[in-house]
């Protein structure tokens, strides 16, 4: 059963990121990019920095990034799932991997987690970071850093990351 998950999860990856136009590619870089747990952090530590109700959300924003990244740290390390680019004979990703491990996303983590932890802030924030959320784990699909697998198990994680912030934030 487990093998054919995994297997059904290598189709999906290998069908996500077959259609490969330079323009799309930028895109998704720059997605991935804004994903990094330290782009969270200085939009935090900006927010913050803002006072009011900005520096609530930049509360709010870097407790759940700090959380999940934390958390789907230890897990890759407990975890030890290989990149697509350290299992698949010739494939290359198009991006720069972090490290060796894949298991759970940390860049669908901490998207995750900060649209929940924004969810019900301001006008429309928590729906523009759960969007935002979304198009930064497909980013990291789509340039063959991480299985569908993967980033399904960084977005359940982030959302109960994002979930802890909210109640200590609040």
């Amino acid at each position: 059963m487990i093998a054919r998950l995994l297997h059904l999860d290598e189709l999906l990856f290998r069908r996500i990121g077959s259609f490969r136009p330079s323009g799309l590619v930028r895109v998704m870089r720059g997605l991935t990019h804004l994903g990094n747990a330290e782009s969270w952090f200085v939009i935090g530590f900006f927010l913050l920095a803002c006072g009011g109700q900005a520096a609530h959300y930049g509360l709010l924003l870097g407790t759940g990034a700090l959380l999940a990244t934390l958390v789907s740290q230890t897990l890759k390390r407990a975890c030890c799932r290989p990149r697509p680019s350290n299992k698949l004979p010739g494939f290359v990703a198009i991006v720069d991997n972090p490290d060796a491990f894949s298991f759970p996303s940390g860049h669908a983590a901490a998207a995750f987690a900060v649209a929940v932890a924004l969810a019900g802030q301001g006008a429309g924030l928590g729906p523009l970071a759960l969007v935002l959320a979304t198009a930064i784990s497909i980013s990291r699909i789509y340039l063959g850093a991480h299985y569908p697998l993967d980033v399904a198990a960084g977005a359940l994680l982030g959302c109960g990351c994002g979930a802890l912030a909210r109640l200590v934030g609040d």
